[in-house]
């Protein structure tokens, strides 16, 4: 619970328990049926006649059970100088038992008390994200003291020691590659889609994979000050800021209590002087629960929960009330491109010929030499060639360069530019690269017979979304790790102006926090590389249920498919909620407004009082509960500011079976 609300339990879980996932598991919302069944039992003893007292005590009964969700934290905040939605409610509960109106104050506490269930079961969550941070860091790093192979635990690496990292291993923390060369897969730490040629001079992060070759590298950061230690660092001062935003509900109690007690307050002491003091006094008292928000403290958490479930049946999950509100109000969209904008599955989008050689012998060839590569561009060539491919013999890697091998006695290579001349296909290899592509090169007995271009390539719903956001009013932006050619050749397919590339976690998070500056931002995306930029962003939203734990975890809301048109779905479904929330707190507000006035002159009662708020609460509730309906994925509607666009479009079956 927030900070500034006047209600709700300071005992929150800690990192390490478990958190309520199930509604009778949340504490209030246990009490609130208990104080239920007994005011029901004190109602139908009154309207059966039964002895006054037997009924009187069991409305007492309900009044505690209900009251001690919310009254000792209450009294607690008051005590630190703040109040919220459960002052007023305390007050107008203690001001219904005066009048002696101790059913109502019974009541009042049950139904708060559901509301305040309710908002914890929407905010209840996991955090077991960093965790898949940590877990990217070795259990041991070799080091070389005296010219000798020490293996220690990484937390003792100190600054300007020289670590051997094998092939296969994570490296431990941040250095500079002082000899060899390798293939290093970085996806982890910047979002690289490809493995990253490095040498002498490099930079390597912790958590990066080694490829094929030995590395010696000098440490130049400790394990607590590495990547993976800044990624934590800014996650958690993140999530803690975001816990201190207040609610919704409490961000309106926060003038209307102090204002509604000092009326009270003022209504008490100057008709006590003009006129007979009971009457004024009782007339203050019955000031003081017309004023009681009852219907705005049920309306919003009913709200949240009925959209959080109908949001769940459409593949989004919602972390809670604040999360919704910050999903309907965002303006700007920043979208991280591998495994976001991308299907994160480089594949064979060219193949250059020349010497004679056909496209399909260039990829036979190509497949022979990757059939038995771990590298990750291997999959896509052996994807791309045709029928059953008859290895290499005697394969063998150049570290930084490509493979060598023989098959039918022929020698075989394939490579990078640069390793091998490109000859006569250096203009296609150039097209190539600048289309935002790998190109590899394929000799057969020492002749160049052709290059192929591997890409990660676009959602095939990318463009289409993109197009829906910009038409809706969205500002859109891509931030990625890539290089400054793939992120502006993919931006331009895709219709994005804005890019931000060559961008470290760091970087990703400082850009958002510029872009939060001119208007409310979420940003998207799915690696662990994103999630400070996640935790920093107004909202943060991770894309597809196979992202890494900490993107999911850190993001306040999870596309939980892996088709990008649940983005704009989620944003006209969370616009709308926020719509009902706000007709239901305006309905609340002006339900107070008319009342209080009514019941200062005597015109309505306690018990009139009584009756229009409780019609009122059943309004709000039935309203709310309209934020449970959902629209089916082939048809948005996505809204900003005063403008509505209707952004329906028919799902096309052969897109959406290749999404």
């Amino acid at each position: 619970m927030s900070e500034a609300c006047g209600c709700g339990s300071d005992d929150r879980p800690g990192e390490d328990e478990q958190e309520p996932e199930r509604l009778w598991e949340i504490t209030e919302l246990r009490a609130a049926a208990v104080a239920g069944v007994v005011l029901l039992a004190g109602y139908v003893v009154g309207w059966s006649g039964g002895p006054h007292a037997v009924e009187i005590g069991l409305y007492a009964l309900a009044l505690v059970i209900g009251a001690y969700t919310f009254v000792p934290s209450t009294l607690r905040r008051l005590a630190q100088g703040k109040i919220g939605v459960g002052t007023l409610m305390t007050i107008a509960a203690v001001g219904a038992v005066i009048l002696g109106e101790v059913g109502e104050a019974a009541m009042l506490a049950f139904l708060f008390s559901i509301s305040e269930g309710l908002e914890e079961y929407s905010l209840a969550r996991t955090r077991r994200g960093l965790r898949a941070l940590l877990s990217l860091v070795p259990d041991e790093a070799t080091v070389l003291r005296d010219g000798t192979e020490t293996t220690i635990a990484p937390a003792e690496l100190a600054v300007g020691d020289r670590m051997l990292v094998k092939p296969g291993e994570r490296v431990a923390t941040d250095g500079t590659i002082v000899s060899g060369r390798t293939a290093l897969d970085v996806s982890a730490i910047t979002g690289e889609s490809v493995p990253v040629e490095a040498g002498p001079g490099d930079e390597v992060f912790a958590g990066s994979i080694n490829g094929t070759g030995v590395l010696e590298v000098e440490v130049t950061s400790t394990a607590a000050d590495n990547s993976l230690a800044r990624i934590v660092a800014i996650v958690e001062a993140e999530q803690s800021r975001k816990g201190e935003a207040q609610r919704l509900a409490d961000r309106i109690a926060k003038p209307l209590v102090p204002a509604i007690m000092i009326a009270a307050v003022l209504i008490a002491a100057i008709g006590s002087v003009l006129g007979d003091p009971l009457v004024w006094i009782e007339r203050a008292l019955v000031v003081l629960v017309a004023a009681s928000p009852c219907a705005l403290a049920i309306s919003v958490p009913v709200t949240v929960v009925a959209a959080i479930g109908a949001a769940s049946k459409l593949g989004v999950l919602v972390k809670g009330g604040a999360a919704l509100e910050a999903l309907g109000a965002v303006r700007t969209i920043a979208l991280d491109k591998t495994g976001t904008l991308t299907a994160n599955a480089p594949t064979v989008i060219d193949v250059a010929t020349t010497n004679g050689a056909t496209r399909e012998h260039v990829l036979d060839v190509a497949a022979a030499l990757e059939a038995r590569s771990e590298h990750p561009l291997a999959a896509a060539i052996l994807a791309a060639a045709q029928g059953p491919v008859q290895p290499a013999d005697d394969v063998q890697a150049v570290t930084g360069a490509g493979l060598t091998g023989a098959r039918d006695g022929r020698r075989l290579r394939l490579g990078r530019p640069g390793w091998l001349d490109p000859g006569p296909l250096a203009g296609q290899v150039a097209a190539m690269q600048a289309a935002g592509a790998t190109a590899v090169l394929i000799e057969d007995n020492d002749q160049i017979i052709g290059a192929v271009a591997v890409r990660d390539e676009l959602r095939p719903e990318a463009a289409h979304v993109v197009a829906q956001l910009r038409r809706g009013g969205y500002q859109v932006a891509m931030l990625t790790g890539d290089n400054q050619a793939t992120a502006h050749a993919l931006a331009k397919q895709v219709g994005i102006e804005v890019v931000h590339a060559d961008l470290r976690p760091e970087d990703k998070a400082a850009l958002i926090g510029q872009m939060r500056q001119r208007s409310s931002t979420a940003m998207v995306g799915d690696g662990v590389n994103d999630a400070p930029a996640l935790a920093t962003a107004d909202l943060g939203i991770a894309m597809g249920a196979m992202g890494t734990d900490v993107a999911i975890e850190t993001a306040d809301v999870a596309l939980m498919g892996e088709d990008l048109r649940h983005l704009t779905q989620a944003l006209a479904h969370a616009r709308r909620a926020r719509r009902i929330m706000l007709q239901n707190v305006g309905l609340s507000l002006a339900l107070i407004t008319v009342l209080i006035p009514l019941a200062l002159t005597g015109v309505l009662g306690l018990a009139a009082v009584v009756a229009v708020h409780e019609l009122a609460e059943i309004v709000v509730i039935a309203n709310g509960v309209r934020a449970g309906r959902t629209k089916p994925l082939g048809g948005t509607i996505i809204e900003t500011g005063t403008d509505s666009h209707r952004l329906a479009h028919t799902r096309n079956q052969k897109t959406t079976a290749a999404s």
